[in-house]
């Protein structure tokens, strides 16, 4: 017999659809991220994996350019949708726990006006589809363990098998997971035939993309090492605070009664052990701050039960403070601070996918018009040489021959052709520049239009001619992880 409550559908749906509304009505704001401008270059290029990621993100890209137009709107339809089923799958673990229509309700409410999940559903983000993979792996994992179903461990083994498509930090999810088991019980879970079944179920439906690491020397290790060691510190430094802002205070503060909710079910104590296990491990390894971000819903969804359960008033003032929450992630986290003055708000030094969404006309058109200048002959065997994937994912967009970039799975792409004695090069630095020819001359000089400090803002375009070795030998040199 199912002694759940029932589900709040109505209000559960009105928030869900609210939120792909608002989403879909303001996802032409701005301009594309640089990490949108780099998945709908590689969607041009399917694979099984990729050096920095596996191919889920790439492949939905390619997918959305076909469905719903090559846009900045139709890359962002399915992110907006993703949220909206984010939104639905919180208010479920909630269900689970206990909650009834206020819990369910207020889960759903405050998942929608998070800063992290308006990101994440405004932007074409790997996070975009992890976070209902983590939460879909959760929603199993709670039924599995409070309901005493374990063949609910096989759901969980297939969501973790599919999730690892898109990033392999679902690992993260179950170790913690483990170590919690382990750690507080009940520990019987763990000889459970089911949960091993649901194992090997995980471990069948990754196969491919374990064979793409094994057989590619683990380049997503080499990824993850990269990574720490470009932002480890500085991603330690702002873990704390950022616990805190990731969905915003009051989210935070309900996930604090949350834990001491899970903590005090002997049946779910080893959730409440996991969400620190993964924050440890995550500042050890010099990890995002974000990779907590599903297990913070968790702990939400436990308390918005434990704010229901104790007493009416509790909901009306959780909700109010949401409310507020939600006011302020909207703010931050969607374009709707005209571009004119954004750079006088703190929103660009607190939201990077807004800050580094500006600027790719202005950028596009300095490097057209260097290009612009060179004589016929020249024009016509020309590359252009960029140091991130942003810079070569918009120019690639807006149809310019003949980009090449070292950086991630870009240098895969490469080199460029012999005949390419004259480049155009954007973002690679002095050394990088002087390697390859003889001479390199500034030609133009970024400026965003707005006055934001971005990646852009201030880079030089250089044309450089005089190649001193061919790029078959020099191309190794360019490769660089970032």
């Amino acid at each position: 017999m199912d002694i759940r409550p029932p589900l709040a559908w109505r209000p559960v749906a009105a928030v869900s659809g609210a939120l792909v509304a608002l989403l879909l009505l303001t996802s032409g704001g701005y301009g594309h991220h640089r990490d949108e401008l780099y998945f709908r270059a590689l969607s041009e290029h399917p694979a099984w994996g990729y050096v920095d990621q596996p191919p889920l993100t790439p492949l939905l890209a390619g997918l959305s350019r076909a469905v719903f137009g090559d846009t900045l709107t139709g890359l962002r339809v399915l992110p907006a949708l993703a949220a909206g089923l984010l939104v639905v799958l919180v208010a479920l673990v909630a269900r689970e726990l206990g909650g009834r229509g206020a819990a369910q309700t207020l889960a759903a409410f405050g998942t929608a006006g998070g800063v992290y999940t308006l990101i994440g559903g405004h932007t074409l983000l790997t996070v975009s589809f992890d976070l209902p993979f983590w939460l879909a792996a959760i929603l199993f994992t709670v039924r599995a363990l409070l309901r005493e179903q374990p063949r609910w461990w096989l759901a969980v083994g297939a969501v973790a098998g599919l999730a690892t498509y898109n990033k392999l930090l679902i690992a993260l999810l179950f170790a913690a997971l483990a170590a919690g088991l382990l750690a507080v019980g009940p520990r019987r879970v763990l000889a459970s035939p089911w949960l091993w079944a649901g194992a090997l179920v995980a471990a069948v439906l990754a196969a491919p993309n374990l064979l793409y690491q094994v057989t590619n020397d683990w380049p997503q290790l080499a990824m993850a090492e990269a990574l720490s060691a470009d932002e480890g510190d500085e991603m330690r430094v702002l873990f704390v605070p950022m616990q805190v802002l990731l969905y915003g205070p009051v989210v935070a503060v309900i996930g604090a009664f949350g834990w001491w909710r899970l903590w005090r079910d002997r049946r779910l104590r080893a959730a409440a052990v996991a969400y620190p296990v993964a924050a440890v491990a995550t500042l050890v390894s010099g990890g995002r701050f974000d990779y907590t971000g599903g297990l913070i819903l968790l702990l939400f969804a436990a308390g918005c039960v434990a704010a229901e359960a104790a007493g009416a008033d509790r909901p009306r003032s959780a909700g109010i403070a949401l409310g507020c929450n939600a006011v302020g992630g909207v703010l931050l986290a969607l374009p709707l601070v005209p571009l004119t003055v954004l750079g006088s708000t703190p929103i660009p030094a607190i939201n990077e996918v807004a800050r580094e969404s500006v600027g790719w006309p202005q950028f596009t058109a300095a490097v057209r018009g260097v290009l612009d200048t060179l004589p016929p002959e020249e024009r016509a065997r020309a590359i252009v040489l960029t140091g991130s994937y942003g810079e070569h994912g918009e120019l690639v967009r807006a149809g310019v021959p003949r980009v090449y970039s070292g950086h991630n799975q870009l240098h895969a792409y490469g080199p460029p052709p012999e005949t390419g004695t004259v480049a155009v090069t954007v973002n690679i630095g002095r050394r990088g520049m002087d390697l390859q020819y003889a001479t390199c001359e500034e030609r133009a000089r970024i400026d965003n239009g707005v006055g934001i400090d971005n990646e852009l803002q201030g880079m030089t375009v250089h044309l450089c001619r005089g190649l001193k070795q061919p790029w078959s030998t020099a191309w190794p040199r360019y490769r660089h992880l970032s």
